[in-house]
């Protein structure tokens, strides 16, 4: 199998030089933080009464037998022809598999469970799809990290931890978005550890939609013009660290997504499967889009659509 042609990942936040008289956007995140520590420690806050996303998530999952893999759909109102590959996925293709498992970015931004009514109709679609019985199992991304519980009772499903250890037809695979595993880029590595903060996702949910999205607004802007300055390899997986990953799991196969170079790794001692992305519109619509699903013998396999 072929690596498909290298296209950049989506990390988040860079070192951008700050704009003369405006604070930099990671120095407020920063002060952000530090007043939220200083709250929850004034406020004695228990945190497990009502767990942010970091905290979230199943870490032990019921095994397996024949899941459909899909991640990095980037769902959102702008880009409608994903939105409606996706409706032909969830009514063609989906409902031949037993379990349905999504690995991050099912959505372009997510902020909060409150926040996206727009996102009804998509959410209907996999709650129609889970009441017939079959098992929907949901992982945050980077771009929908705040994805929570909330999201996942309102559709009927299993809410992952990242990364976590599941059985696939009697093999331990272990199954991530892939984000955590780009060191080489240094500056979204930095804004992830803050993200994933449960003390930072909870004050961050606290605060109104209105105030979130302007922070996402300049989160993405930041993203956009950082990302264009780094190299691609700077974005994809350092191998090492899934090697790493992989031992300390006890598994010889990883299927994880974000890095959108769908493509089979296979080394002496394990085997690193990237999910597809799905890339339909706009100037990078490529008619892309695919998931992993698994031969009798418990192999991966890529499949394109």
């Amino acid at each position: 199998m072929t690596e498909s042609r290298p296209e950049p990942s989506d990390g988040m936040v860079g070192t951008k030089a700050p704009t003369k008289g405006k604070i930099p956007f990671g120095m407020r995140l920063f002060l952000l933080i530090n007043s939220t520590l200083r709250f929850f420690s004034r406020s004695k806050m228990d945190l497990s009464q009502f767990p942010p996303p970091a905290l979230a998530g199943r870490t032990e999952v019921e095994p397996l037998t024949n899941p459909v893999i899909i991640s990095d759909l980037h769902l959102s109102p702008t880009k409608p022809k994903t939105i409606m590959a996706f409706v032909r996925f969830m009514k063609s293709v989906a409902p031949r598999y037993p379990e349905l498992v999504i690995l991050g970015d099912l959505f372009d931004f997510w902020l909060g469970d409150d926040a996206h009514p727009e996102a009804k109709p998509v959410m209907a679609l996999l709650k129609l799809h889970a009441a017939t019985g079959r098992r929907v199992l949901v992982m945050p991304g980077n771009r929908d990290f705040v994805l929570g519980e909330g999201f996942a009772q309102a559709i009927g499903a299993e809410l992952l931890r990242d990364p976590v250890v599941v059985e696939i037809k009697g093999r331990k695979v272990l199954l991530a978005h892939g984000d955590e595993w780009c060191l080489r880029d240094t500056g979204y590595q930095k804004f992830r550890k803050l993200t994933h903060d449960p003390v930072w996702q909870a004050m961050m949910l606290k605060k109104s939609v209105a105030e979130r999205i302007e922070v996402a607004k300049e989160a993405r802007s930041q993203s956009e013009t950082d990302k264009a300055q780094k190299f691609m390899d700077v974005m994809d997986v350092v191998e090492g660290a899934v090697a790493e990953a992989a031992k300390s799991a006890g598994v010889d196969l990883v299927i994880h997504g974000h890095t959108h170079r769908p493509a089979a790794h296979v080394f002496d001692n394990y085997e690193r499967w990237v999910i597809p992305d799905w890339k339909l519109d706009g100037v990078e619509g490529a008619g892309k889009s695919g998931c992993i699903t698994f031969l009798d013998n418990g192999r991966p396999q890529i499949q394109m659509f």
